[in-house]
C-alpha cells in the first residue's frame, strides 16, 4: 500500500511542530505541512525535516482559498489534520479579529476545500477520507470547584480566543451534518512541553526565572488548568484519526488539575534543583501577584473517559515527569528561545492593555 498523505495546518507551531515530530519519528505518512508562519509559527521547531523525502512545507495561509485549493489538488491527502490557530487568549483580549479572521473565517475556507475535493474522491477514497479539526476545552467557559467537561457541555466560551474556536468548532459539525464531510473534532486541555512559544506559562516562567526577574502570576493564582504533556497530545491526535467515528467528538485531557501557583512553585522547585547555582534560589522569591485578565475563567478540567475507553489511548506522562523534562529542555535549548526573545517577541503582560506584567495562564 502507498503511504498516506496526511495534510497538517499549523505544523509549524507547538502543537503543530510535535505532531509533524512524531509521525515521521513513529509512523510511516507522507506530511504536507502549510503553515502561514506567523509570530509563533517557527520552522526551528522541525530540526532536520527539510532533508525528509516524506516531508513537504508549504508557507501557505488557510484563509486564501485559492492557493489552498492548489494545495490539496496537487498534494492529494487522505487526511486533514487542522491545527493552524490563533491561540493565546490574552493577544485575543489585545485584538480579536485577527483570531476571528483565522480561526473562524480560516477554518470556513479550509472547510469548503476540503468538502470539494472530498467529492472529487472516488467512493472508495470519500469512505477514508478525514478531516480533524483540533480545538480546546476552552469552548465549555469555567467550571465550579466540582465536575468536568465532557463531549456533551455546553458551549460558553468567555473571551476571543475561545469564541473564535466555538465558532470553528460549530462550523466542523455543520459541514458533517450538512453536507456529510467526515469530520472528527477534538477538545484539549492545556499542553506544555519543548518548543511551545515563549508567552505562555510554563516556559514564561522558566525562561523568566533563569533571568532571575519577577514571575508574576494573576489574581490570587487559584486559577485551575489539566495540564497535557505535548506529545501525549499528538499520540491522542493520531489515535484518534486512526480510530474515531466520524461526526464524533473527543476530549483530550491529562488528568492533572493544577492551580496555576502550583504550576508556578513546581516550577521553581525544580530550577532550584536543576540550576543550584543560580543567584535567586529559592526562585520562589521572584513570584509577584498582578492584576487578574478580564474573563480569566476559574478551573478547566478534562473528562477523557470516551477517548480512553472507546479508543484505547492513556497519557503516559504525569506532571512530576512531564514538567522535569520540560523544564530541562528549555535549560539545555537556550537557542532555540533566545532566537525568539530577539526578534520582534518580549516577554511582556499581554491582555490587559499593557498595565502590568503577567504570563500566559
Amino acid at each position: 500500500m502507498s503511504k498516506q498523505t496526511i495534510l497538517i495546518t499549523g505544523g509549524a507551531g507547538f502543537i503543530g511542530s510535535a505532531l509533524v515530530r512524531w509521525l515521521l519519528a513513529n509512523v510511516s505518512v507522507k506530511i504536507i505541512n502549510v503553515d502561514k508562519l506567523t509570530y509563533a509559527g517557527n520552522l526551528d521547531s522541525l530540526p532536520g525535516v527539510e532533508n525528509n523525502p516524506d516531508y513537504i512545507f508549504s508557507q501557505t495561509d488557510i484563509t486564501d482559498r485559492t492557493a489552498m485549493t492548489e494545495l490539496f489538488a496537487t498534494c492529494q491527502p487522505d487526511a486533514v489534520l487542522h491545527l493552524a490557530a490563533e491561540s493565546h487568549v490574552d493577544r485575543s483580549i489585545e485584538s480579536g479579529l485577527e483570531f476571528v479572521q483565522t480561526n473562524v473565517v480560516g477554518t470556513a475556507v479550509l472547510l469548503e476545500t476540503a468538502l470539494h475535493y472530498w467529492k472529487s474522491l472516488s467512493d472508495k477514497q470519500q469512505q477514508l477520507f478525514r478531516f480533524q479539526h483540533i480545538s480546546t476545552d476552552e469552548v465549555y467557559g469555567s467550571l465550579g470547584v466540582d465536575g468536568l467537561f465532557t463531549e456533551t457541555t455546553p458551549y460558553d466560551p468567555s473571551s476571543p480566543y475561545s469564541a473564535s474556536k466555538a465558532s470553528s468548532d460549530h462550523l466542523v459539525r455543520a459541514w458533517h451534518r450538512t453536507y456529510g464531510l467526515p469530520v472528527l473534532i477534538t477538545n484539549c486541555s492545556n499542553n506544555y512541553g519543548p518548543y511551545q512559544f515563549p508567552e505562555k506559562l510554563i516556559p514564561h516562567i522558566i525562561i523568566r526565572a533563569l533571568n532571575g526577574e519577577s514571575l508574576p502570576v494573576y489574581g490570587n493564582g487559584e486559577n485551575i488548568r489539566d495540564w497535557l504533556y505535548v506529545d501525549d497530545h499528538v499520540r491522542a491526535l493520531w489515535t484518534v484519526l486512526q480510530k474515531g467515528i466520524p461526526g464524533e467528538t473527543y476530549n483530550i485531557g491529562g488528568n492533572c488539575e493544577k492551580q496555576n501557583i502550583d504550576v508556578v512553585k513546581d516550577v521553581c522547585a525544580l530550577m532550584d534543583e536543576l540550576v543550584p547555582d543560580a543567584a535567586h534560589i529559592p526562585h520562589e522569591s521572584l513570584i509577584t501577584y498582578v492584576t487578574d485578565r478580564p474573563g480569566h475563567d476559574q478551573r478547566y478540567a478534562i473528562d477523557s473517559s470516551k477517548i480512553q475507553k472507546e479508543l484505547g489511548w492513556q497519557p503516559d506522562e504525569n506532571f512530576t515527569s512531564g514538567l522535569r523534562k520540560t523544564v530541562s529542555w528549555y535549560l539545555e535549548q537556550t537557542d532555540w528561545w533566545q532566537h525568539i526573545l530577539d526578534g520582534s517577541y518580549q516577554t511582556e503582560r499581554r491582555g490587559v492593555f499593557r498595565q502590568s506584567e503577567g504570563s500566559g495562564q
